[in-house]
C-alpha cells in the first residue's frame, strides 16, 4: 500500500530462500501467486542479517531510509542489531514500525502467531459462521491485512509528526490489538450489557430482513438495516399485506419474529431469479447484491471500469492480470504495477546506488555469504 502511494520499498530477505510465501503453491512462471499478490513495486535485497557484514549493510540502508518496518517476534530485531534503539542511533528521523502478533509488551508478547490464531484469540472467530455451525475464520486473512493497513495509518501519522519535530519515533503494532479493535460495536455491546450476539451467518443480530436469501437460481443479500427500507421492500416484493401487519411494524418486532420474516421473504424471492430481483430492488434504492464467486467479481464491469484489474509482467509467464492500487487520487494516475522481484535481484544495484559499493566489494560480500544476488524465487 505504501508503494502504491509512491514509496520506494527495499525488501530485505534472507539469502537462503527469502520470504516464505515465495514457495506457496500454485507457482506461475517464476512466482508464487501469493508472493506476487503482496510484493509488486518492491525491490529485493538478499542480506544475511545474522553476520556483521550483513548487519552493517542494513544499518547503512536504514541511515538513508524514512521508514523501517520489521515483523520479527519481540527482541529478535534487537538481537540482530537492527532494533529500534540501534536504528535511531544512526538515524533519529526514521519512523520505526514493529508489526507482531501480540505487540512488544505483555505476557504473550513472545508467543508465535499467524492470522488464524489472531482471529481465534481476538473473539472475531467466535462470532463468525452460521448459527448452528462451528466458528470459522474469514475467507481472507483479515488479521494480516488489517494489521498492515493500520500500520500504514500509524506510519503516515508519524511521518507527518516528524515534519513538525524532526524526530521519527516508533510504532508498536499488535495484530491482536488490531483485531480486538475490529470487534467495534460488538465490544461496546458486551461492555454495556455483558452480552454479545452469537454467530449470525450473513444475518445481523439487530436487523431483519438482512443477509443472504435464496432466489430461484442463486442467492442475493438484502441490507435493509434502516427502518425506512421495510415498507419499500414490501412494496417491491408485492408483500403489502405484511407491510401494515403490526407484528412486523418495527425492526425490534421483526427481530423477535426473525424466522417468520425470513421465511416470508425467502418464499417470495424464490419465485424469480437473482438478476430479476437485483434489478427491481436496486431501481427502488434498496441495498442488495448478488452473491458472486471470485471470478464473477473480478470480471464485474464496475470493478474493471474502476481500473482495479490491470496487467502485470510476471517473470517466466508474460503478462498476467493483477489487482491494481485501490487509491484514486485527483491529479494522479494509478501507477502501473511493477513486476515482483526475484530473490536478491536488486542487491547489487541498490548497494551501488545507495551505499556507493563497487563491483569488487559486492563480489566479496557474495563470496562471504553476506548477500546474494539475482536468485530465482
Amino acid at each position: 500500500l505504501l508503494a502504491d502511494l509512491g514509496a520506494t520499498i527495499w525488501k530485505v530477505e534472507h539469502p537462503n530462500g527469502g520470504d516464505e510465501t515465495r514457495v506457496m503453491e500454485p507457482i506461475v512462471g517464476e512466482f508464487s501467486h501469493y508472493f506476487a499478490a503482496l510484493n509488486r513495486n518492491k525491490s529485493s535485497l538478499a542480506i544475511d542479517l545474522s553476520c556483521e557484514e550483513g548487519r552493517s549493510l542494513a544499518l547503512g540502508l536504514a541511515e538513508r531510509a524514512d521508514i523501517v518496518i520489521e515483523n520479527f517476534r519481540p527482541g529478535v530485531a534487537k538481537r540482530l542489531g537492527i532494533g529500534e534503539e540501534q536504528i535511531h542511533e544512526r538515524n533519529p528521523r526514521v519512523v520505526y514500525c514493529s508489526i507482531s502478533g501480540f505487540g512488544q509488551t505483555g505476557a504473550e508478547a513472545h508467543r508465535p502467531a499467524y492470522d488464524v490464531a489472531i482471529q481465534a484469540m481476538s473473539g472475531v472467530m467466535a462470532i463468525t459462521g452460521e448459527p448452528d455451525g462451528p466458528p470459522v475464520r474469514a475467507g481472507v486473512p483479515i488479521a494480516d491485512l488489517v494489521a498492515g493497513m493500520m500500520a500504514d495509518i500509524a506510519i503516515l501519522s508519524r511521518l507527518y509528526e516528524r515534519e513538525q519535530t524532526g524526530v521519527g519515533g516508533t510504532v508498536d503494532l499488535s495484530m491482536l490489538d488490531v483485531m480486538t479493535t475490529m470487534l467495534s460495536y460488538i465490544a461496546s455491546r458486551y461492555f454495556s450489557t455483558g452480552t454479545y450476539p452469537g454467530r449470525q451467518g450473513t444475518g445481523h443480530a439487530g436487523a431483519v430482513p438482512y443477509g443472504a436469501y435464496q432466489a430461484a437460481d442463486g442467492k442475493l443479500v438484502l441490507a435493509t438495516i434502516a427502518e425506512g427500507y421495510w415498507p419499500k421492500l414490501c412494496e417491491v416484493l408485492g408483500l403489502t399485506s405484511i407491510r401494515d401487519d403490526e407484528r412486523y411494524a418495527t425492526n425490534a418486532l421483526r427481530t423477535q419474529r426473525r424466522d417468520e420474516v425470513n421465511a416470508i421473504i425467502t418464499a417470495r424471492l424464490s419465485t424469480n431469479t437473482v438478476a430479476y430481483w437485483d434489478q427491481l430492488l436496486t431501481a427502488a434504492n434498496i441495498p442488495c447484491a448478488p452473491i458472486r464467486d471470485v471470478g464473477e467479481a473480478l470480471n464485474d464491469p464496475q470493478i474493471k471500469g474502476r481500473g482495479m484489474v490491470v496487467d502485470m509482467e510476471w517473470t517466466g509467464a508474460g503478462k498476467i492480470p493483477t489487482l491494481a492500487s485501490p487509491f484514486t487520487l485527483s491529479g494522479h494516475e494509478k501507477p502501473a504495477p511493477l513486476t515482483p522481484p526475484t530473490l536478491g535481484q536488486d542487491s547489487g544495484r541498490i548497494l551501488k546506488e545507495v551505499l556507493g559499493l563497487d563491483d569488487a566489494a559486492i563480489a566479496q560480500l557474495i563470496a562471504n555469504g553476506a548477500i546474494a544476488t539475482a536468485k530465482k524465487p
